[in-house]
């Protein structure tokens, strides 16, 4: 007998093997019409499994992550069968289901067009009416190998060679189309029901840019076509807020081909955003107790080599010079630690001294890949509020927490706190080479962050692999408009590099002892910081945040004086004004403004400049009629003050 314990605790008994799907229709009807997979004992399977064995079996439908992406690899190979029918000459390469969707990445001469995405949706919806079972079967190495060869699938046999020897290797078969693939899918092409083919794009194979670059084309499916319908409504409403696009069009920022990628040039209204922020920062760390560096922006290498940046991040660095033919080779900074570390060795501290909380804003350089870079996002050269604690292990906790209740402060303030999940960044311990520091002092470490991170109360996900090579790490995450999770700041427990860089302190006892120092940023990347404003207010800023918080409109020239008596006014007050002066109509000024997204529209005329007044109209509550220009202006001052939202 065979005995299946279901997800609800309840079980079953068969007297021989019985596949998940008979399992689900026994169950019911109408849970086999909706199951995509199934996990037994934890694994993910396809629903033709056989059990043979006792187990745990939980039936997944779309309603599961991992129900999801068995029903979109399905038609991601629905897909590339679709693309090999109509484009005979295509190489396929990989076609995996992502958050919301799917892709397949093409080795295709030209770029796919939009009519070519017509094309292939409609063959799609053949090959789905067709209903094609869609059957695994597995190979033993060189007959896979041979296979693919024999298919002409260069990639596939690529694929094949680098897993290792005693690997499964398992394809997927239906009609006349066979993939090379882990699975599982669904039973049958016939139960893809909704689909939509997104976009294009170039990616390069494997992901580097030294491999040749493939056509990959996007797209996602759901069981619903009402949920379908509104998956793709929500693509519009993000392409709207894209800070990529709305950034541009509101002339925050902009980039130049001369200039190069990855060098975003901020305008003047992007670049007064990025200091009012700077300035909100530095001003509240300094009630904090933080005291300002300012450090270069390049150093020798020798400095990198002792920080561990030169054996285990040289590749993300600008390297200025050549180690066999320059006697001195310098390197654009990725972090400001080993600077403010210098400054810290610069004398003996004694433990009364500590904490001691070093803040700069610091411009730092990174070389990422082109396939990498994006907008304000992920950038060459950025400006960062970082920070670094020297702190004694008893002191650890209260600065840690510290550290996250100013991160929290600035979060509430730009109004997403409620938009930023926390996660736990550990090291890998099957990965030591990445790392500096003995396995212990990682173990020990993380513990400590634990508990740190357990008593501060906050909900974190684990994650292995993300640590920094000198300890473990909180990371602050944000989605973007599109779902791309982003890490927006992070903090970091170092118990390495002190020693690495002979920091130490006097303690109680009178012996010299290295401190703990605590890595971290407040608000993160200023760039990154407002590509995520952008698209969190769809450039609609909070008053306090906007370039130009109120245009005056004059109706005629005729008032042109009494708006110039409105703006200085205003502008005496600290309050960001712009006067329209074009001898426009005053609908079409009103119009324009209001594409602009600015919190305050004030209109003057004949009766406001007779009475001292404005007419007020604002972005959240329309035309609000007319009131006294000292009332108005107490107004906004208030609200600019207090930061409202």
């Amino acid at each position: 007998m065979i005995k299946i314990t279901l997800k609800d605790g309840s079980s079953k008994e068969y007297q021989s093997a019985i596949s998940v799907f008979d399992v689900a229709k026994e169950i019911s009807e109408g849970l086999a019409r909706v199951a995509c997979a199934g996990a037994i004992d934890g694994k993910v399977v396809d629903l033709r499994y056989m059990i043979e064995a006792d187990c745990e079996l939980t039936i997944l439908t779309f309603d599961s992550p991992e129900g999801q992406r068995a029903y979109r690899h399905t038609a991601a190979h629905i897909l590339a069968q679709a693309v090999r029918r109509l484009f005979p000459g295509v190489k396929l390469a990989i076609g995996p289901a992502i958050e919301e969707g799917f892709y397949y990445d093409f080795d295709k001469e030209g770029a796919f067009s939009l009519e070519d995405l017509e094309k292939i949706e409609e063959e799609m919806k053949r090959i789905i009416k067709e209903e094609l079972d869609i059957v695994r079967f597995e190979l033993p190495r060189e007959e896979a190998i041979k296979l693919m060869q024999e298919q002409g699938e260069n990639y596939k046999v690529e694929l094949i060679q680098d897993l290792p020897e005693g690997e499964v290797l398992s394809f997927y078969k239906q009609g006349e189309f066979v993939d090379l693939c882990a699975g599982p899918h669904l039973m049958n092409t016939k139960y893809v029901k909704a689909f939509k083919l997104i976009q294009t794009a170039g990616a390069y194979w494997k992901g580097s840019e030294k491999n040749k670059m493939l056509s990959r084309i996007y797209g996602t499916a759901y069981q619903k076509k009402a949920d379908l319908d509104a998956h793709l409504e929500r693509l519009e409403e993000a392409k709207k807020r894209d800070h990529n696009k709305l950034g541009r069009e509101l002339e925050l920022f902009t980039t130049s081909e001369l200039i190069g990628q990855g060098l975003p040039l901020l305008m003047p209204k992007g670049a007064k955003i990025i200091q009012l922020l700077q300035r909100f920062v530095e001003d509240e760390e300094e009630k904090r107790g933080y005291v300002l560096t300012k450090t270069p922006f390049m150093a020798k290498s020798d400095l990198y080599k002792v920080s561990g940046h030169w054996s285990h991040y040289k590749d993300g660095m600008f390297v200025l010079g050549d180690e066999e033919k320059d006697k001195e080779v310098l390197a654009l900074r990725p972090m400001t630690c080993p600077f403010q570390f210098s400054i810290y060795n610069s004398s003996l501290h004694s433990y009364r001294e500590l904490p001691i909380r070093y803040g700069e804003t610091s411009t730092l350089f990174r070389n990422e890949s082109s396939g990498e870079m994006h907008g304000l996002i992920r950038v060459r050269q950025f400006t960062i509020s970082e920070g670094h604690l020297v702190c004694t292990p008893e002191q650890l906790e209260e600065e840690f927490k510290g550290v996250v209740d100013l991160i929290n402060y600035f979060m509430k303030t730009l109004g997403i706190e409620k938009d930023i999940t926390y996660r736990f960044s550990k090291w890998d311990p099957n990965n030591k080479e990445k790392y500096i520091g003995s396995p212990q002092a990682w173990e020990d470490t993380q513990e400590k962050m634990r508990k740190i991170l357990d008593h501060i109360g906050i909900a974190y996900k684990e994650a292995e692999g993300e640590a920094a090579f000198y300890g473990p790490k909180l990371d602050i995450q944000f989605k973007n408009v599109h779902g791309k999770e982003d890490t927006i700041i992070t903090v970091q427990i170092d118990f390495a590099l002190a020693e690495r860089f002979g920091m130490v302190y006097v303690d109680k006892d009178g012996e010299k002892k290295h401190p703990y120092v605590i890595h971290r940023t407040s608000i993160g990347c200023y760039e990154r910081t407002l590509a995520m404003l952008i698209e969190k207010y769809a450039g609609a800023f909070p008053t306090w945040l906007a370039p130009v918080q109120a245009k005056i409109l004059p109706i005629s020239e005729k008032y042109h004086d009494y708006a110039k008596k409105v703006a200085d006014m205003l502008k005496e007050q600290g309050v960001r004004v712009e006067t329209d002066n074009r001898t426009e109509k005053i609908g079409y000024k009103i119009r324009e403004a209001r594409m602009e997204r600015l919190p305050y529209m004030l209109v003057v005329g004949e009766k406001e400049a007779e009475n001292n007044e404005v007419a007020v109209r604002s972005r959240k509550n329309g035309e609000e009629g007319t009131m006294a220009l000292t009332e108005f202006v107490d107004r906004i001052v208030k609200e600019i003050k207090s930061r409202e939202l």
